[in-house]
């Protein structure tokens, strides 16, 4: 657990060795115009903070796709219809390995042409619903077109002819369906900050900030909105565009 003087602390590390801490921000399960969707939009233009929205095809409404145009926002495909199909008392997984590879395929070709149709131009990269996903489906994502795969978690194995960004700072608890803190959220930020500088984790990964947009409370949207404006004050703290780091 951390607090605000711990980020600026950490950030003042990374100021002083001469480095730019990069961080982006990721936003999952969009599929409609919502109240909340404007929120997040408007977050995002007011810090002038790039944005990636992870749109889950089977559920996207048509007018989704006029909703979330714009400079600095970056759509992607959040796997087909964010179902579960692992088996009872495991991990929930919509691309885990429970599901023979060709089936997966199948529905994330499907989600692909949703893509198309609402999009036209979207960045050919796959959020897995629940941050999991089979390594044998992984691997084919190349030959299934995709160019980047991001999770949650500091990445560590590399699949070949993909770029993978994750994400690792979520601000919900997941069991009470709230916020989870500010401590807490700090504390994941600083600890990947502090194993990027000290080289425990890849140095060259953005600290990713991951929201749901549809799920956030008061005390939430509060802390995305300060915590965006802490990384736009500090000189060592960059935001950075996820079309970009997709396509390096």
């Amino acid at each position: 657990m951390s607090s605000w003087a711990d980020l600026a602390g950490e950030l003042e590390c990374w100021r002083e060795s001469g480095r730019t801490a990069t961080f982006w921000w990721r936003d999952d399960d969009a599929t409609a115009p919502t109240p909340a969707l404007d929120r997040l939009l408007e977050l995002h233009r007011r810090h002038d903070a790039p944005i990636t929205i992870a749109v889950i095809p089977a559920r996207a409404e048509p007018e989704l796709g006029k909703r979330i145009e714009g400079p600095l926002v970056t759509v992607v495909q959040h796997g087909w219809m964010h179902a579960n199909h692992a088996p009872v008392g495991a991990s929930k997984a919509e691309l885990g390995p429970h599901r023979p590879l060709s089936f997966m395929l199948g529905e994330l070709a499907r989600g692909q042409l949703v893509m198309d149709a609402l999009f036209g131009r979207w960045t050919r990269a796959l959020v897995p619903p629940h941050n999991r996903i089979a390594g044998e489906l992984a691997a084919a994502l190349p030959a299934a077109g995709y160019i980047g795969l991001s999770t949650y978690g500091p990445r560590r194995r590399a699949v070949p002819g993909l770029v993978r960004v994750n994400t690792h700072v979520d601000v919900m608890n997941w069991t009470t369906r709230a916020f989870g803190g500010s401590d807490v959220a700090l504390g994941l930020a600083v600890a990947h900050l502090r194993a990027r500088r000290i080289g425990d984790a890849d140095p060259d990964e953005p600290t990713g900030l991951l929201t749901h947009h549809l799920a956030h409370d008061e005390a939430a949207w509060a802390f995305v909105d300060a915590f965006l404006a802490a990384l736009r004050r500090h000189p060592a703290a960059r935001l950075v565009d996820a079309a970009a780091l997709f396509r390096s």
